[in-house]
């Protein structure tokens, strides 16, 4: 296996991780208008996030720089295409990491109120632009003979980015749903498994088509292993709901974006951004990648930097492993900071 091809399944494990975690992340922040009732449920929710969500975003900055030194046609070309949708995504990001530290600043109720809906509104929006941008890439964008993509806009809206944009906000919303199931105790977790039926009910019709349609435009027989893993595993995630097994239900959940996200990169192998105007316009891990000296430098670099990425992460996750419910929130607390 080439350097290239090395760096092609690097990236896609850099972004698979994002998408697990933040996705997660995502629901949770989506949870705080569709399941908290109060002020001390909207805390609880943030609560269980509040000492993971920023070094889940670790996860982007390290797919995006490791695409922009491995990939830097891709990495051009994709910024260049998707301006304005990853402008939008950028700074819903940065409001949201304010929305978290501000929030409990002032104690009146406006002020709480409406950070809060920033927090809603910065977790919808990017969960379904990620959707819609990995939708484009596997279909396939306006790109001509110089690598530069031609298209409108309007172009990167298509029923089929669209579809996938459904897919990552209503299987974000799932993940986040059954994370909250399994870190919180008393009547929020209970409707929580309740939510959790119901959203991945429509995850998995959403899902289904679309990996279906992707198999059927650029699938092979990788991909189809890959789409049958992910629907089994959204499957055994929702009966797991049903038992009460949250921890199952959780971990079967990733496994479904892992499975999905595998499926998307398996199908677009070896392109990384296929041109609908003509296939040899198409980037691929070849005519879009570094040096093999640069790539040479970049593995020995990720071969000693990422275990110790992944060990303190494990190490945050199980220090903050415990439930929390409303019962925990002090009466005199509940305009206080998210820890």
């Amino acid at each position: 296996m080439e350097l290239h091809d090395v760096w092609f399944v690097l990236i896609a494990v850099l972004w698979t991780g994002y998408f697990f975690l933040e996705g997660f992340d995502f629901g949770v922040g989506i949870l705080t208008k569709l399941l908290a009732r109060n002020r001390p449920e909207r805390r609880v929710l943030i609560n269980t996030i509040g000492p993971v969500w920023d070094g889940n975003e670790v996860w982007l900055l390290t797919a995006g720089g490791a695409t922009f030194a491995a990939f830097p046609e891709w990495y051009a070309t994709l910024f260049s295409g998707f301006y304005l949708p990853l402008l939008a995504i950028l700074v819903c990001l940065i409001v949201r990491g304010v929305a978290f530290e501000y929030r409990a600043k002032r104690p009146e109720e406006n002020w709480q109120r409406n950070w809060e809906t920033a927090i809603f509104w910065t977790s919808l929006i990017p969960a379904f632009l990620w959707g819609v941008a990995f939708g484009n890439i596997v279909r396939g964008m306006k790109i001509d003979r110089n690598f530069e993509y031609v298209g409108t806009l309007g172009d990167l809206f298509n029923p089929y980015a669209l579809l996938g944009g459904l897919v990552t906000l209503t299987l974000f919303t799932f993940h986040g749903t059954v994370f909250t199931a399994l870190k919180t105790v008393g009547d929020i977790r209970l409707r929580a498994r309740r939510l959790a039926l119901w959203v991945g009910l429509l995850t998995a019709v959403l899902a289904t088509a679309f990996l279906l349609w992707t198999q059927a435009d650029s699938g092979d027989s990788k991909s189809l292993v890959a789409l049958i893993v992910a629907v089994v595993a959204l499957v055994a995630a929702l009966v797991a709901n049903q038992a009460g097994r949250e921890g199952w239900s959780f971990a079967l959940s990733g496994v479904t974006i892992v499975a999905s996200v595998a499926m998307l990169f398996l199908s677009l192998f070896p392109n990384v951004m296929p041109s609908t105007l003509n296939g040899d316009w198409s980037l691929t891990v070849t005519n879009a990648s570094s040096s093999p000296y640069t790539l040479k430098i970049m593995t020995w670099c990720a071969a000693i930097a990422t275990p110790l990425v992944l060990l303190y992460q494990s190490w945050t996750y199980w220090v903050f492993r415990k439930r929390i419910g409303t019962q925990h929130i002090a009466p005199d607390a509940a305009a206080g900071a998210a820890h």
